[in-house]
């Protein structure tokens, strides 16, 4: 079963009953706070805490607002449950659009499918990022540690990725690395998260994580999406997945939020 939080519409448990145990992390402010936060309007940051739009400056904060914005319930059956925000005049000081917001959540079998609609309520163009940010518990299984896991891909070739720049959160473009594969999975290391989340663009549409013996224990399947995360705090007993639809500004990025690469740029009256 799963429990969903009218708080952010955040994902707050996953129970495994064929295995009695819990899957998602329990959110022990000790490492992180959170489950499984929805990142709107903006993944990661903008460089200098702030964005410009139409040659205004606006201020932002990591991760966006919804996150930390209570949600109304909107429909809920047996396997399924919406919630929904809309822009208030609070989210217009900082975030000048007019927009709606819906979260549904599905439990089906052993899956659990997220939807995010974005509408535009506004009389222009609506720009924005949007992602998941789901944290798995490692290790799972007892009498095993965090560095017997594996990082798996549906992929052939060793992915490049991204590191962040700790002091703005912004995207070090210039310095690409690789994951090292062997037949789709890397180990996962103690530190390999030291230097933030490894971010990934255009390439993941299915990540997952494996036990010791290599099969998945839990994967997350996003295609078309344009990046993806990978991420953990220091020491911390858990690894997220995140699916993400734009991400952080490169480092130095000070362009109109129009320009911002692979950002969604939504017209009046539409959905996304």
């Amino acid at each position: 079963f799963i429990t969903i939080d009218d708080h952010g519409a955040e994902l707050s448990r996953i129970y495994d009953k064929l295995n009695g145990r819990d899957v998602l992390w329990d959110a022990d402010p000790k490492y992180w706070k959170r489950h499984s936060p929805i990142l709107f309007p903006n993944v990661g940051r903008h460089f200098g805490a702030n964005y410009l739009h139409k040659g205004v400056s606006y201020p932002s904060k990591a991760h966006g607002f919804a996150r930390d914005t209570d949600f109304v319930l909107v429909e809920k059956t047996k396997s399924s449950i919406t919630h929904r925000i809309t822009s208030t005049e609070e989210t217009r000081r900082d975030y000048p659009f007019d927009f709606t917001l819906e979260v549904t959540q599905t439990l089906k079998d052993n899956e659990i499918l997220i939807a995010w609609t974005v509408t535009n309520t506004g009389d222009d163009t609506m720009y924005f990022t949007i992602g998941g940010h789901p944290a798995f518990k490692v290790p799972i299984l007892p009498d095993t540690r965090y560095s017997d896991y594996k990082l798996l891909f549906h992929l052939s070739e060793n992915p490049a990725y991204l590191l962040v720049d700790k002091e703005t959160g912004t995207i070090l473009k210039d310095q690409t690395l690789q994951l090292s594969l062997t037949n789709g999975a890397c180990p996962l290391t103690d530190h390999m998260f030291d230097n933030d989340a490894l971010v990934f663009d255009h390439l993941i549409d299915w990540a997952g994580i494996g036990y010791p013996d290599g099969t998945p224990y839990v994967s997350v399947t996003c295609p078309g999406f344009s990046n993806f995360g990978i991420w953990a705090a220091v020491n911390a007993p858990f690894v997220c997945l995140e699916p993400w639809l734009g991400r952080a500004d490169d480092y130095g990025f000070t362009g109109e939020l129009s320009d911002k690469p692979d950002i969604n740029k939504l017209p009046k009256g539409k959905s996304f």
